[in-house]
């Protein structure tokens, strides 16, 4: 079996590669730079080129522009990539047969948090809950997955959230883990938010899914990721206590912050 990963220079690039090679497939890495296949796929001439080249059996689109800020300043690059290259490597996956695999965000999430009878807060989203995104990256990330599943009829569309690992994105930096584990190493006070709630997701369980949805799954929408939630808080206190070390953490406010960019204050899966 051969699978091509589409952003292989990410931290689940990685991942995903160890995963598939482990299992015995013929791995294959693309990425606008820094990989052995070269793909913009912003441009439908070069997802469809890279397709009808390698012919993978699977191909995982992990691709995306997806730091908050950066889409809000810069909307038409977030859709160029989180949305019509979602659908230019669709339509190249269905021309040529491959199965495509989509990572989405929870981000799609926010704007209505789902609360039932007899609990005292809102529940993590489901797949069939409706999205209702606060902002451009989860608006970007909403229609990628629309436009992947309307041009590719053989497609896994997965939902994760709040992601870390071992490995650095070449795109984004650090991940929480390690700035917090960083701070506490630097002797600085850690002040983190304690009113926006998500699920952590470590990238060697997200990856493990990917293989068996991608492997297994019938075409359709999943959400993966590791179990429970907690706000960003809860999760710096964890990580501090699991790491051994003594650090300074104090509980602040988004608002305190004054971001530009709405966040969800609950977006667990």
């Amino acid at each position: 079996m051969r699978v091509l990963i589409v952003g292989a220079g990410g931290q689940l690039g990685g991942e995903l590669s160890a995963v598939f090679s482990a299992s015995g497939a013929e791995v294959l890495g693309a990425d606008r730079e820094h990989a052995e296949h070269s793909v913009d796929i912003r441009d439908q001439a070069s997802a469809t080129a890279l397709l009808d080249r390698l012919r993978p059996d699977i191909t995982v689109n992990t691709a995306a522009f997806h730091q908050l800020e950066e889409c809000e300043r810069s909307p038409v690059e977030a859709f160029a990539v989180n949305a019509a290259g979602a659908m230019h490597l669709a339509r190249a996956c269905a021309a040529t047969g491959s199965r495509l695999v989509h990572l989405s965000s929870n981000y799609v999430f926010g704007a209505t948090p789902v609360v039932e009878a007899g609990m005292a807060g809102p529940r993590p989203y489901r797949e069939t809950d409706r999205p209702g995104p606060l902002n451009v990256l989860g608006a970007s990330k909403l229609a990628g997955e629309h436009l992947a599943a309307a041009w590719c009829p053989d497609h896994v569309i997965i939902r994760t959230a709040a992601l870390y690992g071992v490995g650095v994105s070449r795109g984004r930096g650090r991940n929480f883990v390690d700035s917090m584990l960083q701070l506490a190493a630097m002797r600085r006070p850690a002040k983190v938010i304690d009113d926006i709630v998500t699920t952590p997701t470590w990238s060697g369980a997200l990856a493990a899914q990917v293989r068996l949805l991608a492997e297994k799954g019938e075409p359709g929408l999943y959400h993966a990721t590791c179990g429970g939630c907690c706000s960003w808080h809860d999760f710096a206190r964890a990580i501090f206590e699991e790491a051994g070390v003594d650090a300074a953490l104090t509980r602040t406010k988004t608002a305190a912050f004054q971001a530009p960019v709405r966040r969800p204050a609950y977006s667990a899966l």
